[in-house]
């Protein structure tokens, strides 16, 4: 299945399924609000190439012949030709709603509204379009060249169709799905790894533990790969930050709040991996 793919958001995760399907064949339309978002989101599609380019894992003329399928626009009408759009943008319902109520107006018949939200409820994006039965959750996993897993959530009015059609699209980029079959506040990865992070930041808080021996516990107790306070910090303190308070208003349930700690980290600017500080120093 290849066919021409809107990606709204050239952040991250945006940028991240643009590569994929464009290494997949799709014709891909990478849209942001100015050239320089779209130009730092081409620049870090070029050296994901690159790199693995230079560690044979792809060949040479692979990287020019994914960048030659991608085009970058400021505009959200580029969207209307699209079969399928993958909305990336930032985690919050009012800006999801914006984006959905235009893609409504602009796409054409047929074509499935995917949202890449990690945490809010599918119906509740897809209620301010016309066509709820045509939007569907597809949450992959940042980085999204290296993460294999994609969460299709199917929406209340989802169809079996528009789930389909998802599900062929992230399998023939390479990933392997898995079902959410009812629309929950942070569908089912974004709820465990939440309820980790934040019972894991309230021990630390409490100074029962340090960040370190909580990391050490979960990679030789549980097996992990990566503790819970590295991997809230390679998302970003103010990612999972955002995720919790979502869960929370949607569910109520306290195991969500996010503790003073956490609040007071994103405040600071101590972002994780990318701002150089979190729970560790980069």
């Amino acid at each position: 299945m290849a066919g021409r793919l809107a990606v709204i958001g050239a952040g991250l995760m945006g940028s991240g399924i643009a590569q994929v399907a464009a290494q997949a064949g799709w014709q891909v339309t990478l849209r942001d609000l100015d050239d320089a978002a779209t130009a730092r989101g081409l620049a870090g599609i070029r050296g994901s190439l690159e790199r693995f380019a230079s560690k044979g894992k792809i060949a040479e003329e692979d990287v020019a012949a994914a960048l030659g399928r991608i085009t970058t626009t400021t505009e959200l009408d580029a969207a209307a030709d699209a079969d399928i759009v993958v909305e990336a943008v930032f985690e919050k319902i009012e800006i999801k709603h914006e984006v959905f109520k235009a893609l409504d107006r602009i796409c054409k018949d047929g074509a499935v509204l995917a949202t890449n939200t990690s945490a809010i409820p599918v119906t509740e994006i897809a209620a301010v379009t016309g066509r709820p039965e045509a939007v569907v959750g597809t949450h992959f996993f940042s980085p999204v060249p290296m993460m294999q897993l994609c969460e299709l959530v199917r929406g209340f009015k989802t169809t079996d169709e528009t789930l389909a059609t998802a599900r062929s699209f992230a399998e023939g980029v390479g990933k392997t799905c898995i079902v959410v079959n009812r629309d929950i506040g942070g569908f089912v990865t974004t709820r465990l790894i939440c309820a980790l992070v934040m019972e894991a930041v309230k021990l630390v808080e409490s100074g029962v533990v340090s960040a370190e021996d909580l990391d050490t516990a979960s990679k030789l107790g549980f097996g992990h790969a990566m503790g819970p306070l590295a991997t809230c910090d390679l998302t970003g303190t103010d990612i999972l930050l955002n995720a919790a308070r979502n869960i929370y208003d949607s569910t109520g349930d306290e195991k969500f709040f996010p503790p003073e700690l956490l609040q007071r980290m994103v405040t600071a600017g101590d972002l994780g991996r990318k701002a150089g500080r979190g729970f560790y120093q980069y």
